[in-house]
This record gives C-alpha cells, sequence and structure tokens, in this order.
C-alpha cells in the first residue's frame, strides 16, 4: 500500500502532509492513512498544534477519488464517507488546535476536510474552492453543508451549495472562511510561524477555547455561559495559568507547559 499522508513534526507543531498525486483524490486507504496519522499527531505530547498541508503544487485536495467512487459498490462507498466523516470529526474536535494551510484547489470533501479544522490559512493565488456535490446529484457527505453555515453567511452558503458555483482564494478571505491570505511568496513562511506562535500558547486553555466555540454554537446563551464558566474554573490553578499571572505582572513572555 502506497504511503499517501506523512507526519512531520517541528517545534510543536505536527504536519499532516497529504501527498497523492495528482490532486489528494481520496479513496478508503488514504483516509485510513490520515485517521492514523491524526491519532499520532493528537497523542503526542511534544505537538501541540497541528497543521494540515499538501505536498502538491496545484491542489490541496480534491475530494473522493470520482473514478474509485463510481466503480465501488454503495456499501463501499458508504465505508468511504464514514471514514472521511471520522477524519473530519477529528479535526474538529481533538484537543489540540487545527489549522489547515491551503495554496491549491480545496473542492468536495477536500474542502470539507478544511472546514473541520479550527482555522485556515490561505496562499494568495489562482485555486479553486467548492463544494460541487449537487452537480453530481448529491449533497456533501462530510459535514459540508453545516461547517459551511457556521463559517460563513447563510444565504451565501445556501448558494454555493445549491449551485456547486466554486471560488477563489479572495472570496474566501472575503467570506472569512480564510482567517488570514498570504502572498505565495511567504505563504510557508507564514504559516510556521503562524503554527508555533500557537504551539506556545497555553494548551489546556486553547483546548477549553476550542469547546466553548465548538460547543457553546449548539447551545442556548444561558447554557453556553454556564460551560464558559465551568471551564475556567478549571484552569485557574494550573501552572500555564499561574504562569501567565507572573509574566504579566513581571513583563515578560510566559512560558507555558
Amino acid at each position: 500500500m502506497d504511503k499517501s499522508v506523512f507526519l512531520k513534526h517541528k517545534n510543536g507543531v505536527g504536519y499532516i502532509i497529504l501527498n497523492r498525486p495528482k490532486a489528494n483524490s481520496y479513496e478508503i486507504n488514504f483516509m485510513k492513512q490520515l485517521i492514523t496519522v491524526l491519532d499520532k499527531a493528537e497523542s503526542d505530547n511534544d505537538i501541540k498544534a497541528i497543521v494540515l498541508k499538501s505536498a502538491l503544487k496545484k491542489f490541496f485536495c480534491a475530494g473522493a477519488d470520482i473514478k474509485v467512487f463510481e466503480a465501488n459498490s454503495v456499501a463501499d462507498n458508504k465505508i468511504l464517507v464514514e471514514h472521511a466523516q471520522k477524519a473530519a470529526y477529528k479535526l474538529a474536535n481533538g484537543k489540540k488546535v487545527t489549522l489547515a494551510a491551503i495554496n491549491g484547489h480545496a473542492l468536495g470533501g477536500g474542502l470539507e476536510l478544511a472546514m473541520a479544522c479550527d482555522l485556515r490559512l490561505g496562499s494568495d493565488s489562482s485555486y479553486l474552492l467548492g463544494l460541487p456535490e449537487i452537480k453530481l446529484g448529491l449533497i456533501p457527505g462530510n459535514g459540508g453543508s453545516q461547517r459551511l453555515i457556521r463559517l460563513i453567511n447563510k444565504t451565501r452558503a445556501m448558494e454555493l451549495l445549491l449551485t456547486g458555483d466554486t471560488f477563489g482564494a479572495q472570496e474566501a478571505y472575503r467570506l472569512g472562511l480564510f482567517s488570514h491570505l498570504y502572498k505565495v511568496d511567504d505563504f510557508e513562511e507564514k504559516v510556521t510561524a503562524y503554527a508555533e506562535k500557537l504551539s506556545n500558547g497555553p494548551s489546556g486553555a486553547m483546548m477549553a477555547i476550542k469547546q466553548c466555540v465548538n460547543k457553546g454554537l449548539e447551545l442556548p446563551l444561558s447554557q453556553g455561559l454556564e460551560l464558559e464558566d465551568k471551564l475556567v474554573g478549571q484552569l485557574y490553578e494550573t501552572e500555564d495559568a499561574q504562569e501567565g499571572l507572573k509574566a504579566f505582572l513581571q513583563k515578560r513572555e510566559p512560558k507555558f507547559k
């Protein structure tokens, strides 16, 4: 079995690298590898932040391999979708901050993986993004419809889902899908610096932020406030909180554990 997903670790950041030419189109083995690598990164205490990126120049991920999908039985395709859903769930709900570094086409299931990450960083170049499943008589199956309406304006999300139209990096940034849009020449450098900055943060507090934001979206305000109060209460006596207060009073950068 060819290796299509790799994990590299540097300065507290785990880089999950997709490398299945020509377009990082995935099938079942690709998804199994991605899930295994996500679990490895999640369990490595030296990794504080995770970056999902592509080794290919033109593609981040083009989604499911349509030739494989068409040749599969319905049962096989359901298993593939279940694995893709599991990978997206792990990106969204793991304890560590996840970033998608996008500098190539991100379509269908590829964009769904990116949207499952906590943040998306884009390269300002001429690739396309979109959820074209409607053109196949389908709808997104890995959380695309639900995550898109939570990330951008509902009306625009509805239009993109109903038409399957693609859009560019500038539009993704304007819509708020991208947190930052970097110039092509320094994209890798900017992504690395951003990820390492996050990796130096207080892991417990960042995990709490993920819980507050992700769960809070599903809760009435009163319950969201209760969740926030519960989580901040658990942080007061941690070493990181004590270090943060000391560093503030001593006017220095904190050194979180």
